[in-house]
């Protein structure tokens, strides 16, 4: 082990953090769960567990118009959840939080309802190589609506975002940028302050999908100055079909809604409708009361988190993975960017990804496989897919030892 991880394991109490989690307890095949999926989806921890299933036993109830105690308990964990929320990526107002079921739909929401609002034909929207397919098709959808183009801004061999490619498709028709913050297939962390710095020089606004940036960093909207920022709670220990939307005051307002019903109208009646206020323009309907107050609770989880000693533990836990790899033969790293989070993706001779997969769980070691919803940059690669390690902060250096015992036994029956 480096000399970063052992300082890493001596300053971040990975067994207290790990003993919150009932799933990490189990085991899978005979052997103790060995859980490296964590970009498609993290493990709760107990008190977001509690959260949820506190809400259905005691405060079970609609928000925002009951006339009783149930429906306001409701309606105050609710909005106090959007509060959490708000101060995590420190926005101005939690007016500026839009619910959403995750990632995917706040994009569709900004494409749909800004994206409608701007393009015109000739416009373009420039999206990375590397994005996952969430943030490449809603684009796609309205471009081809509208007559715009979305445009792909290349990604380097090693999986970096290729700057000066970037700025030389930067002029008048970009009206839109949307890049991820951090890859899910390749791990690379992408220069946002820069590419949003860049961006709106060049008069164009822009989105950051933070789906695998929130798990990873501290994330500050105000000091970032991006448009839009969307996210998933699945990824940050919090439940699955629950997300949210940062956007600017001054954008929102100026957007449509996205869909139509109960909850986001002021007045309705034949002769027309009158819309409510931010943030409840966009959220018709019953929402996901659960997930809010879930979400909300795996906000109050990572912050009662010291962030810079987690985020050093993941890193040194990346650093020991990339050692082991270099030095095990048939192996090869896919993605190779100088600052990587979370993802350690890679190919193993002679084997498939998903036979490897298989091979792996078998011994109760979870990864994924497949092209992670990131076809254009497999493409580019000429790989049909990749096995990918992902790491949140409650796995540990015996993880990483189990994953390539793991690899080197499947090697045995792939020979």
């Amino acid at each position: 082990m480096s000399e970063a991880a052992v300082q890493s394991a001596a300053s971040f109490d990975v067994a207290a953090l790990r003993a919150q989690f009932p799933a990490l307890q189990q085991e899978v095949n005979g052997q103790p769960l060995v859980y490296l999926d964590n970009a498609a989806t993290t493990h709760k921890p107990q008190r977001v567990i509690d959260a949820i299933s506190d809400f259905y036993r005691l405060d079970n109830s609609n928000v925002h118009r009951g006339a009783h105690t149930l429906s306001d308990r409701a309606t105050l964990a609710f909005e106090a959840a959007r509060q959490k929320v708000a101060a995590l990526l420190n926005a101005a107002e939690t007016a500026e939080i839009i619910w959403t079921r995750g990632t995917t739909e706040a994009i569709n929401l900004v494409a749909s309802s800004y994206g409608r609002r701007v393009l015109r034909a000739g416009d373009r929207v420039l999206v990375s190589a590397m994005e996952h397919h969430s943030n490449i098709v809603p684009w796609q959808l309205v471009a081809q609506e509208c007559g715009a183009e979305v445009v792909a801004i290349p990604v380097s061999a090693e999986g970096e975002l290729d700057m000066a490619a970037f700025r030389s498709l930067l002029d008048e028709r970009v009206k839109i940028v949307a890049v991820g913050h951090v890859s899910n297939a390749l791990g690379s962390v992408n220069p946002i302050q820069e590419i949003i710095d860049l961006g709106h020089q060049a008069g164009a606004k822009v989105l950051i999908d933070g789906a695998q940036g929130v798990p990873h960093f501290s994330v500050d909207v105000q000091a970032l100055g991006c448009d839009f920022y969307a996210f998933s709670g699945h990824k940050m220990y919090g439940p699955t079909g629950m997300g949210a939307l940062y956007g600017r005051r001054e954008l929102l307002e100026q957007m449509p809604p996205y869909h139509g019903g109960g909850e986001m109208i002021k007045t309705v009646s034949f002769a027309g409708t009158t819309f409510n206020d931010l943030p409840f323009k966009f959220e018709a309907g019953t929402p996901n009361i659960a997930g809010a107050i879930g979400l909300g609770a795996a906000v109050d989880f990572l912050q009662s988190l010291d962030r810079k000693a987690a985020a050093v533990h993941e890193a040194a836990l990346l650093a020991y993975t990339h050692e082991k790899a270099a030095n095990f033969s048939g192996l090869t790293r896919v993605g190779r960017a100088k600052q990587i989070a979370g993802a350690f993706s890679f190919l193993l001779e002679g084997s498939h990804p998903a036979d490897l997969g298989m091979l792996l769980d078998q011994q109760g070691i979870a990864v994924r496989t497949g092209d992670h919803c990131a076809q254009p940059i497999m493409k580019q690669f000429g790989i049909p897919g990749t096995a990918r390690a992902s790491f949140a902060l409650y796995n540990t250096f015996d993880d990483v030892d189990r994953l390539f015992a793991g690899l080197e036994k499947a090697k045995t029956f792939l020979m």
